[in-house]
């Protein structure tokens, strides 16, 4: 988008004169400062997309020619794509922004049924629930030995004392002893210095006390499930330099460097994220219809997208290190192992950083 030009021809950065609409000087477009709130927001759509045309060409390359912008980039051509790092700031962004704004009705509304449905069934069921101790004070009821008042106000009792402790159990889960922090500090003051835990031990009981204090087991569940879903894309910024680690392990290095097979991985993992959106966007869209035929076409569709996302590496591969197809299937398979390992670590440490953290 052009902007109006100032009469000024004197440019505002560095004070050169400007015959044209840039500085030779500097570069600086000599237009006015004060925009429209539309050209802000083209502004910062361009500037973020470096203009419209390289935009759409960046994505169709990087969705339909594997490592193609890799080696476009590697060779010198980068004023007509995104620069690497800006295009997986921003497909990572618009993915994980719009996939949580994607609230799943279908499951909202069975998670909210259920609820109901097991609540009203709870109630009804300590309605017409007679516990075992229950039904001896009622044979001592029927023999003479106690009398009817005695009796109820002993099943009261009775009834009271179970219920509670049927939602008791409902908190008593990972139990390490310790009821509370405060609990678990007067021990460990009390103790004697060779029979305190150690400051790791202790660390860990006093964050899963913390984390799970006031909550069921099915709320810290909950909890924990969304703290771990924002923390995702923390987990893909640690995993992105093993990746390129990995791939840098099983080539030359003489010829590669770790920077080139980091160019490699932004673009992979690009891929991989705008393909996630993709499919979850069609999947919303399928969602939408719910029958017979579109079911199946969202088979299909999601089998497409699923395969195309597994196989994409392999061509990449073989492509941008010029090795043989054999070489990068084996190398593409001993990596893929390799990377879940990592990956699988990676996420534990996630889920325990998650779950630590959950308020």
């Amino acid at each position: 988008m052009k902007h109006k030009l100032r009469e000024d021809k004197t440019c505002l950065n560095c004070n050169y004169v400007v015959e044209n609409r840039y500085c030779p000087n500097c570069g600086q477009e000599n237009s006015d400062t004060r925009k429209t709130f539309y050209e802000l927001f083209v502004h910062f759509f361009e500037d973020l997309t470096h203009y419209e045309n390289s935009f759409w060409k960046t994505i169709r390359n990087l969705i339909l020619k594997p490592a193609s912008l890799t080696k476009e980039y590697l060779s010198g051509k980068r004023m007509s794509y995104l620069a690497p790092i800006r295009l997986y700031i921003f497909i990572s962004f618009v993915t994980f922004f719009i996939i949580s704004l994607m609230p799943n009705d279908e499951e909202e509304n069975h998670s909210h049924k259920s609820k109901s449905e097991n609540l009203k069934n709870k109630s009804e069921t300590k309605k017409d629930t007679i516990y075992p101790e229950q039904l001896k004070i009622i044979d001592l009821e029927k023999n003479g030995v106690i009398s009817k008042t005695v009796s109820d106000s002993i099943q009261k009792a009775i009834k009271e004392s179970k219920e509670k402790a049927e939602v008791d159990d409902g908190k008593d889960y990972m139990n390490f002893g310790y009821s509370s922090v405060e609990e678990l500090d007067s021990v460990q003051k009390a103790c004697k210095p060779n029979e305190k835990m150690s400051s790791l031990k202790y660390w860990l009981h006093k964050k899963i006390l913390l984390a799970k204090k006031g909550k069921t087991a099915d709320e810290a569940k909950e909890k924990f499930l969304e703290t771990f879903s924002h923390n995702l894309p923390k987990a893909l910024f640690i995993y992105m330099p093993l990746f390129a680690f990995v791939l840098w392990l099983f080539q030359n290095k003489k010829k590669w460097y770790y920077f080139d097979h980091g160019i490699f991985t932004l673009h992979y993992f690009s891929f991989l994220l705008l393909a996630s959106l993709i499919f979850e966007l069609l999947n919303a869209l399928f969602d939408s219809f719910d029958n017979g035929f579109t079911n199946t076409i969202q088979y299909i569709v999601n089998s497409v997208i699923i395969i195309y996302m597994l196989y994409y590496f392999f061509p990449a591969h073989h492509r941008f290190y010029n090795e043989k197809r054999i070489v990068t299937i084996i190398k593409g398979v001993v990596m893929f192992f390799i990377n879940i390992f990592i990956l699988t670590l990676i996420l534990i440490g996630i889920a325990f950083y998650s779950f630590i953290n959950i308020h």
